[in-house]
């Protein structure tokens, strides 16, 4: 059985999850790892007893020939970062989103077809072990035919939830829901609808958003009617974080701890059938022995998981259950949230236009790009305090 040669582009926390996992996994094999700061490089390869240490992403690929190079660096780069190096015909693993808008996801996508290689975005929650879970009992047909399906986010601030959080909450919808076909969404700010002035770059990277509320409505393939809430709270409020199936027999329910099964379809009590019971999380066969030692957590579960997939992905010749093409789905219904958020009407996906709505809004409005603003989430809620006048 082949060991795929994995390669790290960036040695922060998110790198570091990647690292240890692909290290960890039996299957595949750190080659070398990059990073512009060196301290925290060396820490990283250290750890991971690699010597092939590069501040240049070119030439590490160049001389350690990696089957796969993961990029879970800040998300501005992911896009530029991953057109640099499927240059060198590649598969990637990118962390969600994979794109800031549709012009560059398009741009990834393509790249990839023309060099025959693999994009596998980041959304570890899809493939986690209580993900697997309800997937598990989902197939089996423990809530009959699917009917509606309800995401909510952790209480970040709206629009920056759906860039963030929203993403992992997507892929999940679209996993069960069959590709989105129409969005309608409402926005506001501080209670009131948005307006072009209310255009903002996100916090941590994150692209262009408006709204500290928004409400989405999604159509899908197969009929389904899908509501996804990325509500900014005061106080983060974790248990909001869920995704929950509604069937003809039965519900779902997925939270990144746990996930349960409810034998009742409908809102309403039914005597002795309606108490939630917890699901068993599924682990891969080599996830114990290759974790003994190692202080997991819940994430580096999924990462674990993610792992494992693009193993099997490769081994089979198919696309990574998390592949660039639901990647650039995600970001296409995101970009039909925000459009429909500004626009007040309904968006039939794919779109035509692939220039950011919020963008082509204030432009309309006879406004320029929104002004920068701090990528640090303090820092930024502050100055978006000071833009309201609070």
């Amino acid at each position: 059985m082949k060991t795929y040669r994995v390669a790290i582009l960036g040695c922060r926390s998110r790198g570091t999850c990647a690292g240890r996992v692909y290290h960890a996994h039996p299957r595949t094999e750190v080659v070398g790892l990059c990073d512009l700061l060196e301290d925290r490089l060396h820490a990283l390869s250290d750890e991971l007893q690699v010597e092939a240490r590069f501040t240049d992403l070119d030439k590490m690929i160049r001389q350690t020939h990696p089957d796969i190079v993961a990029i879970p660096t800040a998300p501005s780069l992911h896009a530029p970062l991953a057109l640099r190096v499927l240059e060198h015909g590649v598969h990637i693993d990118v962390e969600k989103p994979m794109a800031m808008d549709l012009v560059e996801a398009d741009a990834v996508a393509a790249k990839a077809d023309e060099k025959g290689v693999q994009i596998a975005v980041h959304h570890q929650w899809r493939v986690h072990p209580w993900a697997q879970a309800i997937t598990r009992a989902f197939d089996a047909g423990k809530i009959g035919d699917l009917r509606y399906i309800y995401a909510s986010g952790k209480g970040y601030y709206g629009g920056f939830g759906l860039m963030e959080i929203g993403t992992h909450l997507l892929t999940q919808m679209i996993k069960f829901g069959g590709p989105c076909q129409s969005v309608t969404a409402h926005a506001t700010t501080r209670g009131r609808p948005i307006t072009p002035r209310d255009v903002l770059p996100a916090p941590r990277g994150n692209g262009t958003i408006a709204g500290d509320r928004v409400s989405a409505s999604l159509q899908f393939g197969n009929g389904v009617t899908g509501t996804l809430l990325q509500h900014g709270f005061d106080k983060l409020n974790l248990d909001a974080h869920v995704v929950e199936l509604y069937g003809t027999e039965g519900r779902l329910l997925w939270h990144p701890h746990a996930a349960w099964w409810l034998p009742t379809p409908h809102v309403l009590p039914v005597d002795g059938k309606d108490q939630w019971q917890k699901l068993e999380p599924l682990y891969p066969d080599s996830f114990e022995t290759a974790m003994n030692g190692m202080d997991g957590g819940q994430m580096m579960e999924g990462d674990y998981w993610f792992v494992e997939e693009y193993v099997r992905a490769l081994d089979e010749a198919r696309p990574h259950e998390c592949s660039g093409a639901e990647g650039r789905h995600v970001i296409e219904i995101i970009s039909g949230i925000f459009e429909s958020a500004a626009y007040g009407r309904r968006i039939d996906l794919p779109q035509v236009d692939r220039e950011h709505p919020l963008l082509r809004w204030r432009r309309e409005a006879g406004l320029g790009d929104p002004e920068s603003m701090p990528t640090v989430d303090a820092e930024w809620h502050e100055e978006e305090q000071r833009r309201l006048g609070e």
